[in-house]
Order: structure tokens, then C-alpha cells, then sequence
């Protein structure tokens, strides 16, 4: 039994190959209730995901958007000013008259004056980005969580369990918000959605797979490794009551885009049984992935299994991935690019271009100004695609 402790990490330091999601540090000062560790000693988190059903919830999530959005002109505007008295004549003509001394130190070196930060950016009530102090509940200390669960019924709350820093090959066990974006869809379009078999490919913690659930008939959410497939099937069986209203089901199976086949080892957890792989390729309409383009190697492999899977479908399908734009400074361009979204954007347009008799793709971009049922940043960098697999022959 782990000892009853609460502890608040002052200042979380990580090592320099460990990947935080920006999900886990937008609600500041949340406790996390850490309910163990995973067979690899990685701390593992139970999280309650609030969903905006009603419309005082909405209006609230409105309300939150349009301070942020008047927070951000406001120091657009101060930048602005800045601008304009830097480009003042008169001001010009005093820092002339004042000589050119005035501007060095004592070594002869040029002294750069700053706009120094206004007090209203220290110390502003609501800041767009505060200082996360997230505090860690042990397992144990489960009666320090009530409050928070009592201000959620079941019909409006997803629970995920999820780690909070893992090594880039571990990210799946993190919740990302390209995977909120696709959720927020999911629900925007339940009609679209409703009674049919889908196919998540990269699930990692299900979240979106169990958003799905809620409309689909069935979801196949499949990943590859076995801890990481543990924790997606725990995370469904959390949330069957979201599920079990509409008769939906997610089953977590085994998918690895650098294999050919499908694991069909009776002996090998999460495997496929034949009858799955036909249900699979007989009624699949819908294949989706979110936030799953962050390595040229992996995003080609995943094209390729898309083009696999969607030629040995029986129907026509359409896929939606979801993705956030990462901007990353390189030494290589010695500027600020975002290479595995180029990729990503080539790969597409090749498959969009692809001359095959069977298939025909359509790709096109989804607006986002669909509504947002879950609290999170839906920043500029985040798009969602969808491509059409249109069956010709």
C-alpha cells in the first residue's frame, strides 16, 4: 500500500528527452490523483475530463475564449504602442541631442533599453499562461478527490488515466489536444457518426475512441504496446457508462503500421481474431487518427496502412485526422519550421494525387468553427483533415 502523502511540486523539472503534454498544464494548481505505476515505473494519473453537454457550460467555455482573445489584443495593442514611439521622430531627436553616449555602458559596449513589463503582466488576474504547480495525490488519498467528482454527474465526465511526462517514445500514454479537436467533432457531427464501425488508428489513451463509442456501433482503437493497450483497455472500461446508453462498444486491439499483417496469435494479447478482421474490412465506414504526425518515418508508415486497410475495405470510408502544427527552431534551416507538418502536408497531397484504379482520394480541410464540448486550448496550430476513400470499381 502506498503511503498517504500529498506533495506539490514547486518546481517540476524534466530531463531533456522527456515530452509534456500542453493538456496536463492547462488547468493550473489541478490535483492529479496518481492511482499507480505501470509496469515500466512511470506514474500513472486518473483525470476527469468535464463535458460542456449544457449551455451555462458553453457559455462559460465562451465566456473563457473571449477574455483570452481581449487579453491577447491588449498586449497587441501595448506592442503596438511600443512600435510607435520607437518609430517617433521626436523621440529620435531627444535621444540625438542626449549623444550617443548614453547608450553605452562603461566598457564602450551598446546598451539595449527594454520596454520593461507592466505591472498589469506580472501580476494580471487571469494570465494567459500561469505558473503550474500541480499537486500529486497518492494512491490512498482518494477522499481528497470527492469534491471534484461531485461536481460532475456520470453522463458528463470522462475518466482517462494517463502519465503526465514520458520519453518521446512514450507519448501515446499522454492526452493530447489534437485528440480533444477530434472528440469535439465526434459529437458536433453525432448524426454522421451514428451506428457505424470505426477504426482509431494510434488510440494511445482512447479518449477519442471512447467519444466515439458513444455514437458509433463499434470502435476498433488500436496501438501497439502491451502496457500502453493496458492502460487504453482500463481507460474503457472507466467510461462504459458513456457507452452503454447508445449500445456502443470499443474493443483495444493490437495495430502496428510497420507490419504487413494484423497480430493473429491467439497467444499474443490484444490480437485479432478472424471474424474481427472481417467485421473490420466488411463494415469499416470511418478511420481516424489525431495527433499521431511527429516522425517522417511513422507518418509514412501510417499512410501506407491507411492505403492497405482502405483497399481491402468492402465499402467507400472517410478518414479524419487530427494534428497541431509544432513549431521547433532547427540549426539545419537556422529558422523556424515545422518539418514534420511539411511532411505530413506532402504525404497527403501524394495520396491525394495517387493515380489507382480501385480508389480515388479526395482530401479537404474542416473548418473549426464547430462547437467545443471539452475544456482546452484550441489554439491556431491545430487542423483537422478529412480525406474520402471513394470505391471505383
Amino acid at each position: 500500500m502506498v503511503d498517504v502523502t500529498e506533495k506539490k511540486m514547486d518546481n517540476p523539472t524534466f530531463k531533456s528527452d522527456t515530452v509534456l503534454s500542453d493538456v496536463h498544464l492547462y488547468c493550473p494548481n489541478k490535483r492529479h490523483l496518481m492511482v499507480r505505476l505501470n509496469a515500466v515505473g512511470q506514474p500513472v494519473f486518473l483525470s476527469y475530463f468535464k463535458l460542456l453537454w449544457n449551455t451555462e457550460d458553453l457559455a462559460s467555455e465562451k465566456h473563457v475564449k473571449e477574455a483570452t482573445t481581449e487579453r491577447e489584443h491588449q498586449y497587441r495593442s501595448g506592442d503596438e504602442l511600443c512600435d510607435k514611439d520607437r518609430n517617433n521622430p521626436k523621440t529620435e531627436r531627444e535621444l540625438n541631442s542626449e549623444g550617443v553616449e548614453a547608450l553605452l555602458d562603461d566598457d564602450g559596449d551598446l546598451e539595449v533599453v527594454r520596454r520593461p513589463r507592466s505591472a498589469s503582466d506580472l501580476e494580471a488576474e487571469d494570465p494567459l499562461r500561469d505558473r503550474v504547480y500541480p499537486v500529486v495525490l497518492m494512491k490512498g488519498k482518494e477522499d481528497a478527490f470527492e469534491d471534484e467528482q461531485q461536481e460532475y454527474t456520470c453522463s458528463d465526465v470522462v475518466k482517462i488515466e494517463h502519465t503526465m511526462a514520458t520519453p518521446l517514445e512514450d507519448v501515446g500514454k499522454q492526452v493530447w489536444r489534437a485528440a480533444f479537436l477530434l472528440a469535439d467533432y465526434i459529437l458536433f457531427k453525432r448524426d454522421t457518426f451514428r451506428c457505424c464501425l470505426v477504426l482509431e488508428l494510434g488510440g494511445g489513451t482512447g479518449i477519442t475512441s471512447i467519444i466515439m463509442g458513444t455514437v458509433a456501433k463499434r470502435v476498433y482503437c488500436t496501438d501497439v504496446g502491451e502496457d500502453l493497450l493496458a492502460m487504453c483497455e482500463q481507460n474503457v472500461v472507466l467510461n462504459k457508462h458513456l457507452m452503454e446508453p447508445g449500445g456502443g462498444e470499443v474493443k483495444v486491439k493490437e495495430l502496428d503500421w510497420l507490419k504487413d499483417e494484423f497480430c493473429t496469435d491467439p497467444e499474443a494479447p490484444y490480437s485479432w481474431s478472424e471474424d474481427e478482421i472481417a467485421d473490420l474490412h466488411n463494415h469499416c465506414t470511418v478511420i481516424m487518427a489525431a495527433d499521431v504526425f511527429y516522425d517522417d518515418d511513422l507518418t509514412d508508415a501510417l499512410f501506407r496502412m491507411l492505403y492497405r486497410i482502405t483497399h481491402n475495405l468492402r465499402n467507400s470510408c472517410t478518414v479524419y485526422l487530427a494534428l497541431e502544427k509544432r513549431l521547433n527552431f532547427t540549426l539545419r534551416h537556422m529558422d523556424v519550421t515545422c518539418e514534420a507538418y511539411s511532411h505530413f502536408r506532402n504525404t497527403l497531397s501524394d495520396l491525394e494525387n495517387l493515380q489507382d484504379r480501385k480508389i480515388k482520394y479526395t482530401v479537404e480541410p474542416v473548418k473549426l468553427d464547430f462547437c467545443q464540448f471539452l475544456v482546452y486550448e484550441r489554439i491556431e496550430q491545430l487542423e483537422l483533415w478529412k480525406i474520402i476513400a471513394e470505391q471505383l470499381t
